[in-house]
Formats: structure tokens, C-alpha cells, sequence
């Protein structure tokens, strides 16, 4: 059964999930094996990365010998919708990430709500942000589960329940390379089926198999504290009479410290679900409690 969103609760639990990162950035200390900034971020998924791109990075700033534990919250704000998303990643020995994150999609037009889980795991296969020339490259999946697929089964998705995206990333930091300034790219190739995240199910009619799909991410590290880029996700086209557009964002990032960031990107996701030209912000607070 559908459930009705409480979306006058969303201030307050923003309110609250901000307080606990900043409270917990005060008193527990991050791993000391990485330089600050290039830990990334978590994205919507739960994935260490950008807002909507997974990147090679392992998240936390865990060295080789070192564990790490993050938790995030992120929202995004849309004409029709309202996307709150939730979760918590671990880093092993700067090798392996395993994540998990909670998805509630509200629907401001019918009230209803949609939600889902996602389970991760990415592992680290060569090279390093900085210290190698080539980039550092990582393979992951994201396994997502819908908790209710009747609004899925009501677009045409062919699967109502569940996925698995599988996807390969390749990111790199180079020192000093725009005027003085460090420079970060990403590019991501992705296996999937999902419509919309998983959010409207996996497959449909006008496609049923896997399809191959890009993602690529550029930033500048303004400071040691800033940063600003822009994201691309291409997204796939399944299902018949609803189209799905690629997603674009533009962000600036604050960095304090290595137990905290916080992101504001303004986001462009084009047509969902039938609501056309879905354009907002997208807000995101990382804490990492070791």
C-alpha cells in the first residue's frame, strides 16, 4: 500500500540531520591517510562520488591500513517532486566500499510516495587519485529494491521489484592544471536497466535488456575548502509514452574539515514521469564519523 508523504517534516528532519554531522564532525576524528577533498563526496545512491555520479573513489579518507564510516543525507527539490535520500558507507583499507542507501520519492500532485533501497559495494582496482599517472579505476554495483512497484507497473516497467546496475569508474586529481587551481574529472560507464533510479522499476517496453549509459563529472578546487563543477548522467529510455531525459547539475561544494562537506548544486533532470522540465536544487551534507 502507498503511503502518504509528510512533506511538512521535511525542514525539520534537514534541520536535524545537519545538527548530528556538525555535532559529530566536532568530536570523532577521519582517517588521516588521504588529503582533504579527495575522499568526494556520497551521491544519491549512496555511492562515494559526486550528487549523481558514483566515483572510483573509496569513501572516507581511510588509508590502506585504516577503516572508515560515513553517513549521509541529501534532498533534492524539484517543481513536482521531492527526492530525500539517505544512508551510510563503509570504507575498508582504501580497497573496498560497501554502502546502503534509503530513497523516498514524494509526488506533489497525488501525495504518494515512493520508496526504495539501494546496497552497494565498489572495489578499488588500480592507480590513485594523485600519486599515478594514469587515473585511479574502481568497478561497483548497486543492487536496488522498490518497496511498493504499483506506480512502476503503472508506467510499463517490465520488472516492479528489483536491479542491479553494474557500472566502472576512472577519476583523477591533477595538481595546479587551471591557472594554479586543481583540477578533478570522472567518467563512469554504467550497465542498467533501472528507469528513473529504480524509482519507476527496471525495463519496459520499448527496451527490456541492459543498456550501457555515461556518466562523467569535472570539478575545480577552488581552495582547500571549495569547490565547483558540473555533472552528466545519461539515462536510459525504456519505457513507452513516458521519457526519461539525462541529467545535468552544477555544484559548489564547502569542506571544512575532514569529518564534514556540505553541497549545493542546482539540478536540470528534464521530463519524469510524464512532469515536464524538472529543474531545482539538490542539497547534501556527508559526515564522516571515522
Amino acid at each position: 500500500m502507498i503511503t502518504k508523504p509528510r512533506i511538512l517534516l521535511w525542514p525539520g528532519v534537514l534541520k536535524v540531520i545537519i545538527m548530528l554531522c556538525l555535532w559529530a564532525a566536532n568530536l570523532v576524528i577521519a582517517g588521516q591517510g588521504k588529503l582533504l577533498e579527495t575522499a568526494g563526496l556520497t551521491q544519491i545512491e549512496g555511492s562515494g562520488g559526486g550528487g549523481i555520479v558514483p566515483w572510483a573513489t573509496i569513501s572516507g579518507y581511510d588509508s590502506r591500513d585504516e577503516t572508515s564510516l560515513s553517513a549521509f543525507n541529501s534532498l533534492v527539490f524539484l517543481d513536482d517532486y521531492r527526492l530525500h535520500s539517505f544512508g551510510a558507507s563503509v570504507g575498508l583499507f582504501d580497497r573496498l566500499e560497501v554502502s546502503f542507501a534509503r530513497q523516498n520519492l514524494n509526488l506533489s500532485a497525488s501525495g504518494d510516495q515512493i520508496q526504495q533501497n539501494i546496497y552497494g559495494a565498489k572495489i578499488r582496482l588500480y592507480g590513485d587519485l594523485i600519486y599515478t599517472l594514469l587515473p585511479q579505476i574502481s568497478i561497483g554495483m548497486q543492487h536496488k529494491r522498490l518497496e511498493d512497484g504499483a506506480i512502476a507497473s503503472s508506467v510499463g516497467a517490465k520488472n516492479n521489484n528489483s536491479g542491479t546496475d553494474f557500472y566502472i569508474a576512472a577519476t583523477k586529481v591533477h595538481l595546479g592544471a587551471v591557472g594554479g587551481y586543481n583540477l578533478v574529472w570522472n567518467l563512469v560507464g554504467r550497465a542498467t536497466k533501472a528507469n528513473q533510479l529504480g524509482l519507476l522499476g527496471f525495463g519496459g517496453g520499448k527496451n527490456n535488456d541492459y543498456q550501457m549509459v555515461f556518466e562523467s563529472s569535472v570539478g575545480v578546487l577552488l581552495s582547500r575548502h571549495f569547490a565547483v563543477g558540473y555533472e552528466f548522467r545519461q539515462k536510459p529510455n525504456n519505457l513507452v509514452g513516458v521519457k526519461e531525459d539525462d541529467w545535468h547539475d552544477f555544484f559548489i561544494t564547502y569542506i571544512p574539515n575532514k569529518r564534514f562537506n556540505i553541497t549545493l548544486a542546482w539540478t536540470q533532470l528534464g521530463d519524469i514521469a510524464g512532469a515536464k522540465n524538472q529543474n531545482g536544487f539538490y542539497l547534501s551534507a556527508t559526515g564522516y564519523l571515522w
